[in-house]
């Protein structure tokens, strides 16, 4: 084989691992999107609304707008617990595989009258393992009705800010603000007054979007 033969054959293979390459370019984009997975109860599971109508539903069409490539796995449950959230937790990140974790989860403790430790200890043991699994975690507070006693309510509170800070994660102060905290707040809820209604799902959206659209970015 002549040394023109060599060059001719050498530019060949490199010209075939360049297309290669460019053939693969397409898979390692969509393999790069960003993966969101909502942990959460009832709030997030759209208890007692039109399917599709909830604040996750509401953010697949809000990321469509923004042109954020992002698929959305909504794994909330109604009546769901810290507890039952930290038990499914590591098959849904396997299975899944997230790049962020949203977790809405503590409300059901509180109204049940559970531990604030185990709410706490659950809550830390869900961030960390959604952590380790190379995820970036937005945690999502409550706050408790003033007839829980005021001690209560602060400590349950203060819980979802002293996990966020310590684990280094994100944070929604109260996922129910301009929603529960307001004059005439009745309006945005279903008639149990506990739940928020369907007029009630795009505030719940603007409380969490501000914060997991710079989380987004920042990936």
């Amino acid at each position: 084989m002549t040394c023109l033969e060599n060059r001719r054959r050498d530019f060949i293979l490199q010209l075939g691992a360049v297309l290669a390459l460019g053939a693969m370019a397409p898979h390692a984009r969509g393999a790069a999107r960003a993966k969101i997975l909502v942990l959460g109860d009832s709030l997030s599971a759209e208890y007692g609304l039109r399917r599709g109508s909830g604040w996750v539903a509401l953010l697949k069409q809000r990321l469509e707008r923004e042109g954020v490539k992002a698929e959305v796995v909504n794994a909330s449950i109604s009546g769901e617990t810290t507890s039952g959230g930290r038990s499914r937790l590591p098959a849904l990140l396997q299975q899944h595989r997230p790049t962020h974790v949203v977790i809405e989860l503590g409300g059901n403790d509180a109204l049940r009258g559970l531990p604030l430790e185990m709410t706490r200890s659950n809550l830390e043991a869900m961030v960390l393992a959604a952590q380790e699994a190379g995820a970036q975690v937005l945690l999502v507070g409550m706050r408790m009705p003033p007839n829980y006693g005021r001690k209560y309510g602060e400590e349950f509170t203060g819980l979802f800010r002293e996990v966020a800070r310590e684990r280094k994660t994100e944070l929604v102060p109260f996922f129910l603000q301009g929603i529960a905290d307001v004059p005439g707040a009745e309006r945005w809820f279903q008639p149990d007054r506990i739940h928020p209604n369907e007029s009630a799902q795009e505030r719940l959206l603007e409380n969490v979007w501000p914060v997991l659209e710079r989380m987004l970015k920042r990936r």
